[in-house]
């Protein structure tokens, strides 16, 4: 007999165990779904086999300790039997009522959140598809789905700390548990319903995304949508932050100890809020800097060169005042004055700018550039030297230090304004295109002039590039075995590189036609 009420104590015990670990389980089960990423699976999954050893290593520490109390027992001449009833009859018969009461009330409450969980995730599985036809649009399918499956996941942890909560109560533990319960309920409630307005956030943003791509025509305002799309991402950025303060700050109120420095919350909502309408701004203004200088469809050439020359200006000038605005606004929302800091930045302004006499100069130079209309974007352009070589290409933009320059290889070319010094440019109305043919000395020039001003006809009237026909300037050196005769041929800006290219092919096939060949020069050598 007292083997047999060892043996109860003891399965007793580790039922008890057993219990605890079971709802230790749910409850890390139910956490990784609601917080923790899948990235993060195997930390979590380390933490719970720990638990899960000492609580082990717990079960077999109680189980000897009842087992050597008892065999002690046995040893002083004690009836566990007899012991075991007089223990029990000394608890009040109160105590089991209530003890039975609270067990079926908290089987009772386990059942009906179940029974809750069910229907719950058969209503939200009809209304994700319901919104996902609603505009008959599968862009955005994936980000409900991720909703309302995190919006369930959220719900059934609620219920089921809930249903914890009145299980303790029904069970008359220590009003203390009770109460550190219902933290660890709001603290959760508030987190997950901060992560459920993340996926809230993201669905409406990617809905309207979609919506606005399909709407937007010329007609309407929608059609500045996807020159501001790039937005998009940063606008997700900015609410993913604002919504992770908001929960910090909420769960740092639920905490006496540090509840102080919640008051810091509201402050870095106003700084995002600052940096974000700042970008905004900086890019719907550029927007319609744009869109004012290039409404006209009937710019020339040098008008259009002339206004993508300023926009860089433009931009650049844009970008600092509105930065240097939000910067001050960041100041006042941190409670800091800025008037002694600009102060201060003006005297140190005065002093670095009286070193940075290099600075100055470059952007001094850039003005001079463009009032002076030396050159401007979409110019071809001889300009500075950069390690001792002299810059060449194509101006793709004017900024307020550098000038930047794409050679004809494809390499971007940045030399500072000040640096420029004397600078040709090939863009200004037109530009020779200047070609050197060699000839035999037998040749006869008055047919070879003819035969070359006869095809930079036909390429003037082919080529809209060409503004005159090739001329002849006449001999421009004596060979050892040909005269090298040059031509120009009158392009428009920027396009004899290219029209070089043409007359060269052109020159070579049109008097191989006429049998004029130049002859191959003979190589010496020794016998």
């Amino acid at each position: 007999m007292n083997v047999l009420i060892i043996l109860a104590e003891v399965s007793l015990i580790i039922f008890a165990f057993l219990l605890l670990n079971w709802v230790l389980s749910k409850l890390f089960q139910l956490f990784t779904k609601t917080f923790i990423p899948k990235s993060d699976n195997r930390s979590i999954k380390t933490l719970r086999r720990n638990i899960t050893g000492l609580l082990l290593l717990a079960c077999g520490v109680s189980c000897i300790l009842i087992v050597g109390a008892n065999g002690y027992l046995v040893y002083r001449g004690e009836n566990l039997q007899e012991y075991t009833l007089l223990l029990i009859e000394g608890i009040p018969s109160g105590f089991w009522v209530t003890l039975g009461i609270g067990i079926a009330q908290s089987i009772a409450t386990l059942i009906l959140a179940a029974i809750a969980l069910k229907f719950l995730k058969y209503w939200l599985k009809a209304a994700s598809t319901r919104a996902k036809n609603l505009e008959k649009n599968t862009a955005d399918d994936e980000s409900i789905d991720a909703f309302f499956n995190a919006f369930y996941n959220r719900i059934s942890g609620g219920i089921w700390l809930w249903a914890i909560i009145l299980c303790a109560q029904f069970l008359k533990l220590p009003a203390t548990v009770s109460e550190y319960l219902y933290i660890a309920l709001r603290i959760y409630l508030i987190i997950a319903v901060g992560l459920l307005i993340l996926k809230a956030v993201a669905a409406i943003v990617d809905s309207l995304d979609a919506l606005s791509i399909r709407y937007s025509n010329p007609d309407n305002l929608l059609r500045f949508y996807d020159r501001l799309r790039h937005l998009i991402p940063f606008l997700k950025r900015c609410l993913e932050f604002v919504i992770y303060v908001c929960m910090a700050t909420l769960v740092i109120q639920q905490v006496q100890l540090i509840a102080n420095v919640a008051t810091f919350g509201p402050r870095i909502i106003k700084i995002i809020g600052i940096v974000f309408i700042s970008r905004v701004l900086f890019e719907v203004v550029y927007l319609l800097i744009e869109e004012v200088l290039f409404k006209d469809q009937t710019l020339t050439d040098i008008q259009r060169s002339r206004r993508l020359t300023l926009v860089p200006l433009f931009r650049s000038f844009l970008q600092y005042l509105i930065y240097f605005g939000a910067t001050v606004f960041i100041l006042y929302a941190l409670s800091i004055d800025p008037t002694p800091i600009l102060a201060g930045a003006g005297i140190v302004g005065i002093a670095v700018g009286l070193g940075a006499q290099t600075l100055i100069n470059d952007i001094v130079c850039g003005f001079f550039i463009l009032f002076e209309n030396y050159y401007l974007v979409g110019d071809y352009i001889e300009a500075g030297k950069a390690e001792e070589k002299v810059v060449e290409g194509i101006v793709e933009a004017i900024e307020l230090r550098t000038t930047r320059v794409r050679h004809p290889n494809g390499q971007l070319q940045i030399i500072q304004n000040g640096n420029i010094g004397s600078i040709t440019n090939y863009s200004k109305q037109y530009i020779f295109a200047v070609v050197e043919v060699g000839v035999p000395y037998d040749s006869n020039l008055a047919h070879v002039y003819k035969v070359i001003e006869e095809v930079g006809q036909q390429l003037k009237a082919d080529d809209p590039d060409v503004l005159e026909g090739t001329q002849v300037d006449g001999v421009e050196s004596l060979g050892e075995s040909n005269l090298l005769l040059r031509t120009l041929t009158k392009v428009k800006p920027g396009k004899h590189l290219q029209i070089q290219r043409v007359l060269r092919k052109i020159f070579t096939n049109a008097l191989l036609r006429e049998g004029i060949v130049i002859p191959v020069r003979a190589e010496s050598g020794e016998g």
